[in-house]
């Protein structure tokens, strides 16, 4: 397929760690069932996120995604040694002057078995419906390039057979999850750490718009780890992580960590306090950006902002300017809840 022009530079800039096929947010903690379909129900009884991306708004045509969120544990009996979970995860991405966009809806269904009171180990699988649609009659094409500019009076040259389609798409991953709680009231010395791997598109669904082409969706494999340690007897704690995915020939690996500060102690008796905490995120996206990120929880409720500063070959095109990001979460029961046993939720 003869590719948008445009998107021709933008490639030609790019470096073998490159973007996935995938859409893919920078805060990936916060998009959980687009990292792993077993996040569904792993860290919290209930959680519901939103989130939008807006990137390259400084070359082309910008490329906005957005993206929601549910998943929740079902009720289980005492005695019982796992819970199961359930999710749904949807999006819809627009990209570049053909306005390209690509909507998924996916159910995820999670089994969570208890190795003991602290940890747990998740499988889950999903199972949803992709559509995909393009508008080409706004896209400038390399056979329409006459030597010094664009003719858009010609042909593009493409054989399109289809300008929107549906398609199955399937998907599976496996989540460990610990956590130790604080030992005593405002101690502060908790650690959690979340692992996982998953696979995507497992069923390779076609993705061509074009009369005899073959471009079947390569599988997205991903791999995490997060952590969530406090500083015993402070107000501060690391959230460090690293993700990693693989798609075809495009890989992406992004590490960092947050820093994030207690401001205000909730009460822990009445609740009439809420909690609120800051935090200040570094990371990196190895090969092209720098992404600095700013959370501030507040009770259940979290509100997430980054921006990504180009580091690649891209940036004297794009002058530093990558994509900026934004999510709102809600979550139960409260994540800064004291409990004196060292259970997982």
């Amino acid at each position: 397929m003869q590719n948008l022009f445009r998107l021709i530079i933008l490639v030609a800039f790019s470096t073998n760690f490159a973007f996935s096929q995938d859409i893919h947010f920078s805060q990936m903690k916060y998009s959980p069932l687009n990292l792993n379909p077993a996040m569904a129900g792993a860290e919290q009884n209930l959680q519901a996120v939103v989130n939008y991306r807006n990137q390259w708004s400084s070359i082309v045509f910008p490329f906005q995604t957005i993206g929601a969120s549910f998943d929740m544990r079902f009720k289980e009996k005492r005695s019982s040694k796992g819970f199961l979970a359930a999710g749904l995860n949807l999006f819809n991405d627009q990209a570049g002057d053909i306005r390209m966009t690509t909507t998924n809806v996916s159910l995820n269904l999670a089994y969570h078995l208890r190795l003991n009171n602290l940890s747990t180990l998740g499988v889950a699988i999903q199972g949803g419906l992709g559509q995909r649609g393009i508008n080409p009659e706004n896209g400038t094409w390399s056979n329409q390039f006459n030597g010094s500019g664009f003719n858009t009076n010609m042909s593009s040259g493409e054989n399109f057979e289809q300008m929107n389609f549906s398609h199955f798409d399937a998907g599976a991953g496996f989540v460990y999850h610990y956590r130790k709680n604080e030992r005593y009231m405002r101690g502060n010395d908790q650690f959690s750490l979340t692992a996982g791997i998953a696979a995507f598109h497992l069923n390779r669904p076609s993705s061509t718009f074009l009369s005899g082409g073959e471009d079947d969706l390569a599988i997205r494999y991903t791999g995490f780890v997060n952590a969530d340690i406090g500083i015993s007897n402070t107000s501060l704690s690391l959230v460090p992580a690293i993700y990693y995915n693989l798609q075809g020939p495009h890989q992406e690996l992004l590490g960092g960590t947050y820093f994030r500060i207690m401001v205000i102690e909730g009460s822990k008796i009445t609740g009439f306090i809420k909690e609120l905490a800051l935090s200040y995120g570094a990371f990196y996206r190895v090969g092209d950006a720098f992404v600095n990120k700013l959370l501030i929880e507040y009770s259940n409720y979290s509100l997430g902002i980054s921006y990504d500063i180009n580091a690649s070959s891209l940036a004297t095109a794009s002058k530093g300017r990558g994509g900026v990001e934004f999510f709102l979460r809600f979550v139960l029961p409260n994540p800064f809840g004291y409990s004196s046993k060292a259970r997982i939720n």
